[in-house]
């Protein structure tokens, strides 16, 4: 493990960035409010317009046949689009029953049996279309529909999601911004039906920024992105120790920390040749790239690249 990074800037945008995600060859990145996802060719160092009008998109994962799972916040719904026509007409992942609109779908894990599972905060100045800031299952069904179902009912505003190595447990990043409310980083173990038991506590932030996005090493090391120079959430001054990159252990101990060099760290993901490149994506619109972690990260990508 190193105890000091290199950090490399590889983009800065105006707003926002989030939802990284590796594809083999290059990294995809969205600036959220912008509606605009980036393809940044590892090869070139340069980035382009991959996709735009992307309903502000936010998180994006692969699963292990190489579909990308994207969270379109102001469309309200999880989709899968197209890699290689990525202006297609998505196909809509998270239909439901009761027909109400999903508040802004943030962040999103996909298991290796194909359930889905994304956090669906409201981060707007409108209502919630529903009550609850929950967690949600996306699952598979006979005859390629699916279903999606909530699976928490004690979370406020639950932002990252990332699964444990085994697949046992369900990290969920909870991040409410009620005063009174802590900032966690929570476990939920999975039933065999997929439905989430009750939560344990790994780390509490206190008031601080918490974590916003979640990655994983191929120990089962959590890398986590949290933290800011303010608390813009409560419009008050410095809370916590800033923005950093933390790692924990499954049980929540911390291993070490990284001070970010740009503020409110957002989202990470590993990739490279060997997947040992970190990379960060920021509040600021900044995008970094660290290599030589001391980490291999555990995800999956697609075989063959996009171009």
């Amino acid at each position: 493990m190193k105890n000091n990074w290199n950090w490399e800037i590889i983009a800065d945008h105006s707003s926002l960035t989030e939802g990284p995600v590796w594809t083999g060859k290059g990294l995809l990145f969205n600036e959220c409010s912008a509606n605009i996802t980036y393809y940044w060719d590892a090869k070139t160092g340069k980035s382009q317009i991959w996709r735009s009008n992307t309903g502000q998109s936010n998180g994006m994962v692969f699963d292990r046949n190489g579909s990308l799972y994207v969270c379109e916040g102001s469309n309200h719904r999880v989709v899968k689009v197209d890699i290689n026509s990525p202006y297609r007409e998505p196909v809509v992942m998270s239909t439901n029953d009761d027909n109400k609109q999903f508040n802004m779908p943030n962040d999103i894990a996909v298991d290796a049996n194909g359930r889905i599972y994304f956090s669906d905060p409201n981060y707007s100045d409108s209502p919630n279309n529903r009550k609850n800031e929950s967690v949600y299952l996306i699952e598979p069904s006979f005859g390629g529909n699916q279903q999606t179902h909530q699976v928490t009912f004690d979370t406020n505003k639950p932002n990252g999601v990332l699964l444990s190595i085994d697949q046992k447990f369900l990290y969920v990043a909870e991040s409410p911004q009620d005063p009174k409310l802590r900032r966690e980083l929570r476990a939920y173990p999975i039933l065999s039906n997929g439905i989430l038991d009750d939560y344990e506590v790994l780390h509490d932030f206190g008031q601080g920024r918490g974590i916003d996005g979640m990655s994983l090493t191929t120990t089962g090391t959590i890398i986590a992105t949290a933290g800011s120079l303010t608390d813009s959430d409560y419009g008050t001054g410095f809370a916590g120790p800033g923005p950093m990159i933390y790692e924990f252990e499954h049980s929540g101990r911390v291993i070490m920390t990284y001070p970010c060099p740009s503020d409110s760290p957002t989202n990470c993901t590993f990739g490279g040749p060997k997947l040992e490149t970190l990379f960060v994506t920021c509040g600021t619109g900044k995008v970094y790239k660290i290599d030589d972690t001391g980490h291999t990260g555990q995800l999956a990508f697609p075989m063959k690249s996009i171009q």
